[in-house]
């Protein structure tokens, strides 16, 4: 039997480390030829790594969530036959591991040898879990012979300061204060075992006309401290209300509501979940920090009347949707865009900030927002130019699923010239769009809404859309951004330009 390492590949041009965004196998683990081993994220494409060979997996070169350099170790599988490890490789391998552990056994003998203060505070913290767990229990008579077995337990566990610590017990057992002592550790298990009882054990359920038993004393305490006695448990004798018993529900009161608060729904929460950005998260972080940072943003806000053009597409879809498939407006409005970007062609164009270079493009690449699981995607419809709406359509459906499945390429992904968002019914009234860097321009469209507009003197009721866009104030000045998205509203207002060459 051999080991074969395997190296993070190179999965792409320009690209020197990737994150580790999940693993499809564990250590132990039989792995065939072939098989998924890993999914890798980098500018938000996920690239799944198979397996070059079939073997047993030894171990995992990272965590998810880690980023890995490419040609770093990524996993070692146990193959038949030599693999592709050198023997002296893993033997010096070996041999440092070796080294390593003999270091650390010395360093801890040489430690237990000249650590008697240290031992002795472990087996004291040994003595105070022992009272504390037989007061648990309901043993608080036998909480000193419960500290004694585990001071000795704790002191037979090195000879050495077993022989040292013998006479040292013997003469605390001859100090005048050894019953105090003894006292006061009862006392701190006693108390102990109280808080640990009340926050184990649910709230008692009393009636508000019930009498709690508790001394004069408990009560007013009780009251002071704005505590309910109804609500505490009591662990003194018959269920009497003791002090430590306040002691103990006004710190644990916080954290275990009473059953009156669970039913209400009012109860305080004070629970925290720390969620870890990474896989398509972090680079959906990553990128919207580039953005904001790097383009200074400015955004337009127009009022498109749509009615028409709902007209036309459901006129479409009634004739054609079978055959060609339905439409939606994001194809019509991807038509507009493309025949307005002819007289904008500073628009359809990416900002390299650092060469200084602005490049402008023929070709129209949109890239369309998409939501996922994972988060937000932005696959690329390659050439809307010289697409016609059905063609948009089906593209924009097949994206859609590709990425929401995992299975979008690097290609797919990456090269859009201009973006497109919309939230369809979720839309809103106004948005402002982060621009996807290094481009320049972003549309967003808004929610379509039905409302009374004055139309030829006549109030009447038309479909009204707004159009939220945003653009590089660095390259795209504010009359051209406005020139462009009130071309694109006089195709959208005026559908039957969109199909005139």
């Amino acid at each position: 039997m051999g080991v074969h390492v395997i190296k993070m590949p190179d999965i792409g041009e320009g690209i020197a480390e990737v994150e580790l965004g999940a693993w499809h196998v564990e250590v132990g683990q039989i792995v065939k030829e072939d098989g998924p081993l890993a999914d890798v994220m980098t500018d938000k494409a996920a690239v799944e790594i198979p397996s070059p060979v079939a073997g047993k997996v030894i171990s995992l070169g990272g965590k998810v969530g880690e980023v890995l350099a490419v040609g770093s170790e990524l996993i070692r599988l146990e193959v038949e036959g030599e693999g592709n490890l050198k023997p002296g490789a893993a033997a010096q391998g070996a041999q440092g591991a070796k080294g390593t552990n003999g270091a650390n056994g010395a360093h801890g003998a040489s430690g237990s040898n000249g650590a008697h203060g240290a031992n002795v505070t472990h087996g004291t913290q040994a003595a105070a879990a022992a009272n504390v767990a037989a007061a648990v229990h309901g043993h608080e008579a036998n909480a000193l012979s419960a500290s004694s077995a585990a001071g000795t337990a704790a002191t037979a566990s090195a000879s050495a300061i077993h022989a040292a610590s013998t006479p040292a017990a013997g003469a605390a057992s001859s100090r005048p204060h050894d019953s105090s002592t003894a006292s006061a550790s009862t006392s701190l298990a006693t108390s102990s075992a109280s808080r640990a009882l009340a926050a184990t054990q649910p709230a008692p359920i009393r009636q508000p006309d019930e009498r709690p038993l508790a001394s004069p004393a408990v009560r007013q305490r009780a009251w002071d401290m704005g505590i309910e006695l109804r609500f505490v448990h009591g662990t003194g004798e018959a269920g009497r209300i003791l002090h430590s018993d306040l002691d103990a529900y006004a710190q644990t009161r916080g954290t275990v509501p009473s059953p009156l608060q669970a039913r209400s729904g009012y109860a305080e929460r004070l629970d925290e979940t720390p969620v870890p950005v990474i896989g398509m998260r972090r680079a959906i972080a990553r990128k919207m920090q580039e953005a904001k940072r790097r383009i200074p943003h400015f955004s337009y806000v127009e009022e498109i009347d749509v009615t028409e053009l709902e007209d036309l597409r459901a006129q479409l879809n009634k004739r054609w949707g079978e055959t060609r498939g339905r439409l939606t407006m994001l194809p019509l409005l991807i038509r507009a865009m493309v025949v307005a970007l002819r007289d904008f062609p500073q628009i359809n164009a990416r900002f390299d900030d650092e060469a200084g270079v602005v490049t402008r493009y023929g070709a129209v690449h949109i890239g369309v927002a998409t939501q996922t699981d994972a988060g937000l995607t932005v696959p690329v419809l390659r050439h809307a130019e010289a697409r016609d709406v059905w063609s948009m359509a089906a593209e924009i459906v097949r994206l859609a699923e590709a990425v929401r499945s995992g299975k979008a390429t690097r290609d797919e992904l990456s090269g859009s010239t201009i973006t497109v968002s919309s939230l369809g019914a979720l839309g809103g009234i106004v948005s402002t769009p982060v621009i996807n860097h290094p481009e320049v321009g972003i549309v967003g469209v808004n929610r379509m809404v039905e409302r009374p507009m004055i139309r030829n003197g006549a109030v009447v009721a038309r479909k009204m859309m707004n159009l939220s866009s945003s653009f590089d104030h660095r390259v795209v000045d504010g009359m051209d951004a406005a020139e462009f998205i009130q071309s694109v509203r006089a195709l959208l207002e005026q559908p039957a330009l969109l199909f005139v060459e």
